[in-house]
């Protein structure tokens, strides 16, 4: 089976500074895989790479088997990857429909028949985005991205500021996302156990390199493991890294 995307020997940064170095990545649609490691691993950097938002410094990456051209976050975008920034990047002044709609293609899924995933949002459908809650934006943020039929979806930590409660809510959806729109989904996230929990497979990415993945079952049952490749110690060796 073709992989829904596929990096191979990825290497990108910022300017003239490489983040991270010869990612080896392939995921296939329904799957999720989250992308773990320490702060400054280079994680941000590669989803905003993925993206075509930053051109790569060498390497590929292609979806359904056809390689994108680097650095053009448009021909991205009609390949099917998006971007769930960890600032989520909304019209504040644009009530939740409207948002939607922004973001809706033709011929595709309706704001309605979105918004039905995230039932908190039903409730706030005319009100300004700016308004909302922190775990109600991040609702609408992943919203918007699922109507754009992704055939890629990256996020970049969920979780970041959200009260608990609102994170295991968020966790749940994306826990379904895969099978429900047969996208692929990489998740950065620090809440490592909740990510792994949902998620198929995991890649931990240290000092700009992917140094252990495994399934995440595997990986939450080793947190010896986990914790070697993730503080970059010497027995993350031992671990199967692709």
């Amino acid at each position: 089976m073709t992989p829904r995307i596929e990096c191979t020997g990825l290497t990108g940064g910022r300017g003239t500074t490489t983040a991270f170095r010869d990612v080896d990545l392939a995921i296939e649609a329904g799957t999720i895989e989250a992308l773990l490691g320490p702060n400054g691993a280079g994680k941000t950097t590669l989803l905003l790479t993925l993206a075509g938002f930053l051109p790569a410094q060498r390497g590929t990456v292609a979806v359904d088997g056809r390689r994108l051209r680097s650095g053009r976050p448009a021909l991205a975008s009609q390949a099917g990857i998006v971007l769930v920034p960890d600032n989520r990047s909304l019209f504040t002044t644009l009530t939740v429909e409207e948002n939607l709609k922004a973001a809706s293609r033709k011929g595709g899924r309706s704001p309605g028949e979105i918004v039905r995933g995230f039932p908190a949002l039903e409730k706030r459908w005319r009100l300004r985005a700016g308004a909302l809650s922190g775990g109600e934006q991040q609702m609408l943020a992943m919203a918007r991205a699922l109507i754009q039929e992704p055939k890629m979806l990256l996020i970049d930590e969920m979780s970041m500021g959200l009260a608990p409660v609102v994170v295991e809510t968020l966790f749940e959806r994306v826990k379904q996302i895969g099978a429900e729109h047969g996208c692929a989904v990489l998740l950065v996230e620090q809440h490592v156990n909740l990510a792994l929990e949902v998620a198929h497979f995991a890649s931990v990415l240290n000092r700009g390199s992917i140094v252990l993945r495994d399934e995440a079952s595997a990986l939450l049952a080793d947190p010896a493991q986990l914790e070697a490749a993730y503080f970059g110690t010497p027995e993350a060796a031992s671990g199967p890294a692709t």
